[in-house]
């Protein structure tokens, strides 16, 4: 593994087009021509690391600088992508080399005190203390039966069907407003925005184009925006099967959010709705008269991971007070691996390193699982993952970690 360790550098940008093919080739994918042939504006190629066997490149991972929203604040964030390790040379510790360093430059760093990714397997990132924090909803339902309360309120305002450069100007700052009250949402900067909103068509596996819409108050003020496709088919005896497919839908009030929801579900030719990365507790399921319609398939999405314990947990707020010494085990990350002493309420918290005996004892990944506030600390003590030593310590700590808006992230990386 040392060998491995010393041998990781950053990627060149004359080395891009080697490097992404690998990554491509390791995910048995094609990748698209835009990416391979330069390197993303979103790309921080400083942040890479990658492994050569001459001139082939064997091994990948990146970093995104990102802001993830944690309950009540926000944190810098380092978004994990590009990870990869070529069949040749899997089972020889190069991952582990990768994920180590990684983490380790991280901490020297000092720029973002949590780390998270998508996990392609989710049997790979635990043994490196991440853990799902947040969970896709994976909507689903025939629209036909996804009919609406008789007393649901639509408002006085309007959707419309706009074009890229108008829909963008309305999301961009609904979603800094809301994004911000969301434990799990990522801050979209420009560069963001742009690969959001690009609409290849060799990437489109079958559907149409992306649609976006608007809600328009009657005073013209815009509150809320959603993005679909269509998936256009037709049954053997010539009735129409399309599937709309919502990739995501904000709202500033619930009159503009069941409008939306309104018009989504009321398109022609269409039989089957999804909505893979909605939150789970989108309150879609609300508006309807047939609860039962809506199909809720959830998964993981974002995982997190502490990379500095003492300012991760100083940087969220907590609902209810705490006042605890947890003893987090880490194996990854020597300068977490101790006891911290948590003082924490609504209005801020502080988290250092102490000698006093533990109220509980867990691993790192247990509290990355928790951190945003979608984990039961009493769900993983049932589980084992969390260890009781002071009686009342994991209600007092879950209360405290729990938080009223159900964290997400709809942001893949």
């Amino acid at each position: 593994m040392t060998d491995f360790a010393d041998r990781l550098r950053p990627a060149t940008a004359e080395e891009w087009p080697s490097f992404s093919r690998a990554l491509f080739t390791a995910f048995a994918e094609e990748p698209p021509a835009s990416f391979v042939d330069a390197v993303p504006p979103y790309a921080e190629l400083d942040r890479s690391l990658g492994l050569w066997e001459g001139d082939r490149v064997v091994a990948t991972s990146g970093v995104y600088s990102r802001e993830l929203t944690v309950p009540g604040g926000v944190v810098p964030c380092a978004g994990v992508t590009w990870v990869s390790v070529a069949p040749s040379h899997r089972r020889r510790g190069v991952l582990t080399a990768l994920m180590h360093r990684q983490l380790t430059e991280l901490h020297e760093q000092g720029r973002e005190p949590v780390a998270a990714l998508w996990a392609s397997e989710s049997s790979i990132y635990g043994r490196f203390g991440y853990a799902p924090a947040t969970q896709r909803g994976n909507l689903s339902g025939d629209v036909a039966r996804l009919r609406f309360r008789p007393d649901v309120d639509l408002g006085d305002g309007r959707v419309e069907q706009v074009g890229v450069e108008e829909y963008r100007a309305a999301a961009v700052n609904l979603h800094d407003r809301v994004r911000r009250s969301v434990p799990g949402n990522l801050a979209r900067d420009a560069r963001w925005w742009d690969r959001g909103l690009a609409d290849d068509p060799t990437q489109r596996q079958g559907a149409s184009e992306r649609r976006l819409l608007r809600h328009v108050e009657p005073d013209g003020t815009v509150t809320g925006y959603a993005a679909y496709r269509v998936r256009s088919a037709w049954t053997d005896d010539g009735q129409p099967d399309g599937t709309v497919v919502v990739e995501e839908v904000l709202a500033l009030s619930p009159p503009a959010h069941a409008a939306l929801w309104r018009f989504l579900l009321s398109l022609d030719l269409i039989r089957t709705m999804r909505a893979p990365t909605a939150s789970p507790d989108d309150p879609l399921r609300h508006l309807l008269a047939e609860p039962r319609a809506l199909r809720v398939h959830q998964y993981d999405a974002l995982w997190v991971r502490l990379v500095d314990v003492g300012r991760a947990l100083a940087a969220r707020r907590y609902p209810a007070p705490v006042n605890l010494v947890l003893e987090v085990r880490d194996r990854s990350c020597p300068w977490n691996d101790g006891r911290w002493a948590l003082v924490g309420h609504p209005a801020g918290a502080f988290c250092s390193e102490t000698d006093a005996d533990p109220d509980l004892v867990l691993d790192v990944e247990a509290l990355g699982a928790a951190y945003l506030g979608g984990v039961s600390l009493a769900t993983l003590q049932a589980a084992g993952r969390v260890t009781e030593v002071s009686p009342g310590a994991v209600t007092q700590a879950g209360t405290a970690f729990r938080w009223p808006v159900t964290p997400w992230c709809p942001d893949e990386f």
